[in-house]
């Protein structure tokens, strides 16, 4: 007898919650049938999926595996329907970027593809690294636009471009005026940082921590424009992408620190799951960012 996605939709109800009776009930079908499908299977590859102890369900060694090959195949089946579906409607793209390109390069991004391909329904969201890694990973997004860094290694990473963050004072912060600060001279100032999670953020006290450099923390926001705005009012001084205050160097409202041997480049990347399949749209878009 061979194998149908019914049977694994079943066994992955029971691995869910090791109860025969509970699966019977989340997919609405007779507990026998859970049972067979369950007894079919085992049949089928040879070896006991479950180990059925004193009224209780044990998953064994080879259940796990196996559980992890019908999780696979059920997603390349629900991604082989979404594919089709699009191509009678146009298909649709989720992006999301992280606060910086979401600001300063995701639109521009975005617009070039709607130009391209006007038919397709597009969604983006902007939230932290942090945040777009674990929407990658709950398939609620094809792409991410990010800029920090990713952990799982079941993300893939292609770089866009890259980037350059600067330490920033207000106009009215002396240091501004200074050339060749070193690092040291930042000992114990007050900074308007990013929130956690953010690439900017991790960065920065990476570097800071590795010079050995002491600083007091004045206000953490997740809004770039407000923090250009507290370190304009001179509230502290900010660590910012060169992207994202191009207008403000050249208007005077915010300075650059001239810092010795002081670079912090980072890469803009272009991330989505490994396992993802990449429907026209998404090659469109992904020819769109790397080109």
């Amino acid at each position: 007898m061979l194998m149908n996605l019914r049977h694994f939709r079943i066994f992955l109800a029971v691995c869910d919650s090791l109860s025969m009776t509970a699966a019977a009930k989340t997919l609405y079908i007779s507990q026998p049938s859970i049972s067979q499908a369950i007894a079919e299977l085992e049949r089928y590859y040879g070896v006991r999926l479950f180990e059925r102890l004193n009224h209780k369900l044990y998953q064994t060694s080879a259940g796990a595996r196996l559980q992890s090959y019908a999780l696979h195949i059920l997603n390349l089946e629900e991604q082989a329907r979404k594919e089709l579906a699009g191509y009678q409607s146009g298909g649709s793209l989720r992006i999301g970027a992280s606060l910086t390109i979401g600001a300063y390069l995701m639109p521009q991004l975005v617009a070039a593809f709607r130009k391209q391909k006007p038919e397709v329904s597009l969604f983006t969201t902007v939230e932290n690294t942090r945040e777009i890694e674990k929407m990658l990973l709950a398939d609620q997004i094809d792409f991410g636009l990010v800029e920090g860094l990713i952990t799982s290694a079941d993300i893939l990473e292609e770089t866009m471009r890259m980037d350059e963050l600067v330490i920033v004072c207000g106009p009215e912060n002396s240091l501004g005026q200074e050339k060749g600060l070193r690092v040291t001279d930042l000992q114990d100032q007050p900074f308007i940082i990013r929130e956690s999670g953010s690439g900017t953020r991790i960065l920065f006290e990476f570097f800071m921590n590795e010079a050995g450099v002491r600083w007091k923390t004045a206000g953490v926001y997740n809004n770039i424009e407000a923090l250009k705005q507290a370190v304009k009012q001179d509230l502290g001084l900010g660590i910012l992408p060169k992207i994202a205050i191009v207008a403000e160097e050249i208007n005077r409202e915010l300075i650059p620190l001239d810092i010795t041997g002081l670079v912090l480049k980072r890469k803009f990347n272009l991330v989505y799951h490994q396992q993802k399949y990449l429907t026209p749209a998404m090659q469109a878009f992904r020819q769109i960012c790397l080109g």
